[in-house]
């Protein structure tokens, strides 16, 4: 019995022990791991991005005013043609024969004035010796003026018919590159409604435009003269420059967003623009030069409970009662949306996105390592962002301040991350995007 019961006791005291570790390691704090980030000195550019497509600044669509059959066509693609050059010719057999006609009229109509006119003389005389009555004369007078009348309506149809036969013959109205070409030798036009097009010219591709859409929240922000940088997918190592050269009045709506249409002047003096080519199209509309710069994820961290309880209680303890009570988690959350910068976008994602548009004096929060090793807090006046990184002002954050960007719950006895636990669950964090919200 002594025995057993000296074994009973041996295991319930065990027992007893190692409830109570359990219940330490289970009541234990959770010990935070950082990620952190360096604040850098530098140049930073805000941007607006938009899409649009290069186009000739001129370009003309030569038709025809007539109808008919293409006898011949002299020009092609990407040929080079100056004002007056004949492009092409329409079949002038009918043209030609109208041109024939209306002579014909022409002649009819001298012939029969010429016979009124004779009429009326020869009768003049008999009126005047009072041999001939004045209704009778009149008739001579009436068939004068029709006679000149009907000439008069002939040679109009001729001039009209002589007109006609010159626009069988296609001539270039401007200096320029023929870009598009749509008809071809055999083929017939018919110009009856409106005139056809047969080619489109290109007055010069040395200076050509981008016609690039913004959407309403970004268009305030677009001016005259604004430099623009671009690139297209078919020189992606490539970036080009550009100007504003004039924002429309003219709105579009396209799935319920209003977009406005900005012109940008392009110079290409190398020829490797394109007309129709896409261009992926960046305003600038801020620059800070040599700036104290913060990762985006900075600003958004909040930081644990713990870190923003000691920080309330540093600074009570310093009398600074008006900065404890912006000590929260509230406050620190107001920090995130000030430091983030969410791009937005229009149709398909193109039109207007923006990055770092905010103004200067717009403040947040950025948890850095202090002088003592430990997280401490710093209020700061953020300026341009480029959407990855932003301009800070605060006299605790210089270049090469250490930054909290984001922590990692880990439990203290196995040193694991708390989400490592259960792996049918998400790791847990506080604060931050991770590496990829730099």
């Amino acid at each position: 019995m002594k025995k057993s019961s000296v074994s009973l006791i041996a295991v319930v005291v065990l027992a007893a022990a190692g409830g109570l570790v359990f219940y330490r390691m289970s009541d234990a704090k959770e010990v935070p791991t950082f990620r952190y980030a360096t604040a850098t000195k530098g140049d930073i550019t805000s941007t607006v991005s938009s899409t649009g497509t290069l186009n000739a600044v001129t370009t003309v669509q030569v038709g025809t005013q007539v109808s008919g059959q293409l006898a011949a066509v002299y020009v092609d693609f990407n040929d080079r043609v100056k004002k007056g050059q004949l492009l092409a010719r329409i079949d002038s057999t009918l043209a030609y024969q109208s041109v024939q006609d209306a002579e014909a009229g022409v002649e009819r109509a001298q012939a029969q004035l010429a016979q009124a006119q004779s009429d009326y003389d020869r009768n003049k005389k008999l009126f005047d010796e009072r041999m001939l009555a004045p209704s009778d004369f009149s008739g001579f007078q009436l068939a004068v003026t029709v006679g000149k009348a009907n000439l008069k309506s002939a040679q109009v149809t001729l001039d009209k018919a002589r007109q006609n036969l010159a626009f069988t013959n296609i001539y270039a109205p401007i200096n320029g590159v023929i870009v598009q070409r749509l008809v071809d030798v055999g083929q017939t036009v018919a110009a009856s409604l409106s005139a056809p097009q047969l080619f489109l010219i290109a007055n010069s591709l040395t200076q050509m435009q981008i016609l690039a859409t913004v959407d309403e929240s970004d268009i305030g922000i677009i001016k005259e003269g604004q430099p623009v940088t671009f690139t297209v997918q078919a020189y992606a190592n490539r970036t080009f420059t550009g100007v504003v050269k004039q924002v429309r009045l003219q709105s579009t709506t396209l799935n319920n967003v209003v977009n406005y249409t900005v012109v940008i002047e392009v110079a290409n003096t190398d020829g490797k623009l394109m007309p129709g080519m896409t261009a992926t199209v960046a305003f600038q509309t801020g620059e800070a030069k040599d700036a104290v710069l913060v990762p985006n994820a900075a600003l958004r961290y909040k930081g644990t409970e713990a870190m923003i309880a000691e920080a309330a209680a540093k600074r009570a303890a310093v009398g600074d009662s008006s900065k404890t009570q912006s000590v929260n988690t509230g406050d620190a959350g107001r920090a995130g949306s000030s430091g983030g910068v969410g791009g937005r976008s229009g149709v398909g994602g193109f039109a207007g996105t923006r990055t770092g548009t905010r103004p200067a004096s717009t403040s947040g929060t950025i948890w850095y390592v202090g002088a003592d090793g430990k997280p401490a807090l710093a209020r700061v006046h953020t300026g341009l962002t480029d959407g990855q990184q932003t301009v800070v002002m605060s006299r605790d954050i210089t270049e090469g301040t250490k930054l909290i960007v984001g922590s990692t719950v880990a439990s203290p006895a196995t040193g694991a991350s708390a989400a490592n636990t259960n792996p049918l669950q998400p790791q847990t964090q506080r604060g931050g995007r991770g590496p990829g919200g730099f």
